[in-house]
């Protein structure tokens, strides 16, 4: 059987790095082959290289057994090649319709044909099973119809090569299973899928075949149907004993306490406290107000009423430099618009936080910053080919580490880590889930917000769940027999009582 797609000695270098290294791929027509490996394995580099964003220096792509060149992302949609990334390609001020049809619009008489328009855009749209009005405007929509909506637009201009590239990420569990389900049903018309995801689960279900990256070269193929341990042997090149390594300690002094914490609107009576030693999970649906909640206690955005202490020391809202001396740190959710300057290299953005403890009188200890900054991204096995190397050109994984770098050498009492490990591979995430035990070893305290139920389950100590804006109660991991999923998921979907007073204070 003739491949759809194939790749030979596929070879790339970057300043001196090399990317890609011999690697061969085969897709098939009606497949879903799941390209998995670890973070800077080499996943996006072909990727880009298959969009036309990238040019190999060796080796050659063919499509229908016959050789093609791929000189930009225009030749790649003309070959029947497209790729939904992470960051969705669309125009949040334009209509679905006129996103599908950008630079292609029905005209009749010269003009946009918005009837004809409103019209094919339906049918396009049932494709994938989405019913959306055509002429609402792209932003008011969620994530998961974005994705919907280009992947739409993809099979419209007659992809036959589709690759989704961590399509999963920022979906809740009900988008996930809706966007599996139309990959198969993709599948039976004969479309070839590269499919990129680091939640092992997702690839058993709906994987024909998987070819494992490792350090930008391919080192095996394996069956659809093969178990988590051989994925992540090949994929990390050893054996990952216990996904959820948390090594708990007797929790000591509240690091950090919240009290009746309230944002109009947004959050309200949110209370809560974090020992020396230990880490408090923070779990909710999309929406609960989790990140508001981080961002109002870290001084980023306001809040109407209530309190903050540190280590028993009450700080003010909306002050982020008086929260940081007092001992608080912040990993954000978006780690690239806001955790890291993409722009500056890997030496600058760990030095970040700690730049001005190192000047003084005006001058910055340039070369004890290079070499604290050099210690922290080789514990961190951190894959850059220089210090002075632009973040923005790290795999995705690399540039969470860095993140979560600034802060270690920091050495904050309590870290906030909000969604840490998203779009992180399995063999980075043990990594961050040790960090965590240094840092709770080491009398600091952790709050971990957390989507990934398994992940908030294994590495917490307690865990508070948020569901409309409010604390909907309070499990106990390390105190109990264990905590289920179930139980977690009953309190986020649960309607948290008002009080009169509340009601009052939200009239006034």
């Amino acid at each position: 059987m003739t491949a759809l797609l194939r790749v030979e000695g596929a070879t790339k270098r970057f300043t001196g790095a090399l990317a890609l290294d011999g690697v061969d791929f085969e897709l098939r027509a009606g497949e879903v082959h799941v390209l998995l490996g670890e973070n800077g394995a080499g996943k996006s580099t072909l990727v880009k290289a298959l969009a036309g964003v990238h040019q190999l220096d060796a080796g050659r792509i063919l499509l229908h057994g016959r050789q093609v060149g791929i000189g930009s992302p225009h030749q790649a949609r003309d070959l029947g090649i497209a790729v939904i990334h992470q960051e969705l390609a669309l125009v949040p001020e334009l209509t679905v319709a006129e996103n599908l049809f950008l630079g292609r619009q029905p005209r009749r008489f010269g003009l946009v044909d918005r009837r004809r328009m409103y019209r094919e855009a339906a049918d396009v749209l049932a494709r994938v099973g989405l019913h959306v009005d055509p002429a609402r405007r792209v932003g008011e929509l969620g994530i998961a119809y974005q994705q919907m909506i280009e992947i739409a637009r993809a099979l419209d201009q007659n992809a036959q090569v589709l690759i989704l590239d961590e399509p999963t990420a920022t979906l809740t569990g009900s988008e996930t299973d809706r966007l599996l389900q139309i990959m198969g049903e993709l599948r039976e018309h004969g479309v070839g899928l590269v499919f990129i995801t680091h939640h092992l689960d997702e690839i058993r279900r709906v994987a024909d075949r998987i070819t494992v990256l490792r350090d930008g070269r391919s080192v095996g193929v394996l069956p659809g149907g093969a178990s988590e341990d051989e994925m992540v042997r090949l994929m990390v090149g050893r054996s990952i004993d216990e996904q959820y390594p948390r090594r708990r300690t007797e929790p000591g002094e509240v690091l950090l306490r919240v009290r009746g914490l309230t944002r109009h609107g947004v959050f309200r009576d949110v209370s809560f406290e974090v020992r020396a030693g230990e880490v408090l999970g923070v779990a909710g649906l999309v929406g609960a107000g989790r990140t508001e909640v981080m961002r109002a206690i870290f001084g980023v955005d306001p809040y109407d009423s209530g309190t903050v202490e540190i280590a028993g020391r009450r700080v003010p809202g909306g002050d982020v430099r008086a929260v940081m001396r007092a001992g608080l740190g912040l990993v954000p959710e978006d780690r690239k618009g806001q955790g890291l300057v993409l722009t500056s290299g890997v030496g600058e953005n760990l030095g970040l936080v700690t730049l001005r403890r190192a000047t003084t009188a005006g001058w910055v200890d340039r070369r004890g910053q290079a070499r604290r900054a050099a210690e922290m991204a080789n514990r961190l096995r951190v894959k850059h080919a220089r210090l002075d190397q632009p973040v923005r050109e790290l795999s995705g994984g690399n540039q969470q580490k860095v993140a979560i770098g600034k802060w270690l050498l920091a050495d904050p009492a309590v870290l906030i880590l909000d969604e840490p490990t998203r779009g992180v591979d399995v063999g980075a995430k043990v990594e961050i889930y040790e960090l965590i035990n240094q840092m709770t070893a080491a009398g600091r305290a952790v709050v971990l917000v957390s989507s990934d139920l398994p992940e908030v389950i294994g590495m917490s100590d307690r865990i508070v769940v948020m569901a409309a804006g409010r604390v909907a109660g309070e499990l106990d991991v390390a105190g109990s027999g264990g905590v289920t999923q179930d139980e977690v998921m009953a309190l986020a979907v649960s309607q948290p009582l008002v009080r009169s007073e509340d009601v009052e204070a939200e009239a006034s």
